[in-house]
């Protein structure tokens, strides 16, 4: 019973997410067709700056997690690094990150050690926490420091997988645990549009 309720709580978050990002995504397109999101300077794990126009020079899949995450971060990275190996060429421009919400851990060291045991496809993005605190917001990311056991902590936030398009307008998410058929449909699309 104690497994099913982190589950449980997990899932609700992702649906209320995709759901929140849905009606965002909604509202601005309505005639709004600027990129989404505000700009930040934060560091790649290449160690290089990086900056909100990474978003907009060609397709972009983006996740927000952290490198302490007990499964929807990994899960969701091996299944974004296999949905674009499927899609072969036909998805090659489209760039994907996965960008921290827990900073004071996720170091470039960390980040570059975390993503690259799942990928070499995903870029990880992390920087100083105020300067990270600004760009969850702008990108409208949910996400809360949860006190545990011992000091411990962990992280809520949001589990779904965000996608601009080559002009860093947004398009759409891929919810935590989204049918990989229509996961990959959404990326196809994303790629040839």
């Amino acid at each position: 019973m104690r497994k099913v309720l982190p589950v449980f709580f997990i899932a609700m978050i992702a649906v209320l997410a995709g759901a929140l990002a849905f009606n965002f995504w909604r509202d601005r397109s309505k005639g709004d067709d600027a990129p989404f999101g505000g700009p930040f300077q934060l560091v790649a794990t290449t160690g290089e700056p990086i900056t909100e126009e990474a978003f907009r020079s060609h397709p972009s899949a983006i996740f927000f997690g952290f490198t302490h995450c007990p499964d929807v971060c990994p899960t969701t990275l091996f299944e974004l690094d296999g949905w674009l190996k499927q899609l072969g060429p036909e998805g090659e421009n489209i760039r994907a990150y996965f960008v921290t919400v827990d900073p004071e851990r996720d170091n470039v060291e960390t980040m570059k050690a975390y993503v690259g045991n799942v990928s070499q496809r995903i870029m990880g993005i992390t920087g100083e926490p105020d300067k990270v605190a600004a760009m969850l917001k702008s990108y409208h990311v949910y996400s809360r420091k949860v006190p545990g056991e011992n000091g411990d902590y962990t992280m809520d936030h949001t589990a779904s997988i965000f996608l601009l398009d080559a002009k860093g307008r947004f398009r759409g998410t891929i919810a935590y645990g989204e049918n990989p058929a229509t996961a990959i449909g959404k990326l196809k699309k994303l790629a040839s549009g």
